[in-house]
Formats: structure tokens, sequence, C-alpha cells
């Protein structure tokens, strides 16, 4: 049976998400997938594999949060000050590597 880490995987493989599609499509809250996608972006490495980020954005001043590390939303903008961001969006690209099925192989 996958883990949640390897469901999120498989659904960021087939579509690119935001994080409030993860958790309606494996029933956790959304705050719970922000943690998950930390972990991915890190372990996909391994797998010859990239969690790509389309960046977050202000929806009135069209600011883009090209720079930020931490993959949770902003609160607000820090040029209009407003709080109306569009979402993030992931997606896994790249191919496995033959032979790396995970770290305890």
């Amino acid at each position: 049976m996958p883990t949640l880490r390897e469901k999120i995987i498989t659904l960021l493989e087939d579509d690119t998400q935001d994080a409030r599609a993860l958790s309606r499509a494996l029933s956790i809250r959304e705050k719970e997938i922000y943690p998950h996608l930390e972990h991915i972006r890190l372990s996909l490495k391994v797998r010859g594999q990239k969690l790509h980020i389309t960046p977050y954005q202000c929806r009135l001043c069209g600011f883009e949060f090209k720079n930020r590390s931490k993959l949770h939303p902003p609160g607000r903008c820090p040029d209009c000050k407003q709080g109306s961001i569009e979402p993030a969006l992931f997606k896994v690209k790249g191919s496995r590597r033959q032979g790396t099925k995970g770290a305890s192989d």
C-alpha cells in the first residue's frame, strides 16, 4: 500500500495541482500538505525528478513570489499589502531513475 507521500507524488506526476486540490484528493487538511511537499521536494532529487513550483501571485497587483523558499502560502502581498493571493501550483517533472524505488532498497 503506498504511503501518503507516494500518493502525492503520483498525483503530481499525473497533473499540476495546488495544495487544496491535493488535500481534497487525499482527504487531509490543506495545511498538512505543505510539510509533505517540503519532504517530497528534497527526496525527488534522489529519484532524478524535481518538484516544479509555479509561484504564488497577488491577484490584485500581480506580484509574483518567485524567490520564496517556503512552500506554505504567504499571508499578504509585500507590494500592495493585500491578502488576495493566487495559490502556488505543484508538478513532479522528470523521469524516475532505473532501480530507485526508495531510500531503503
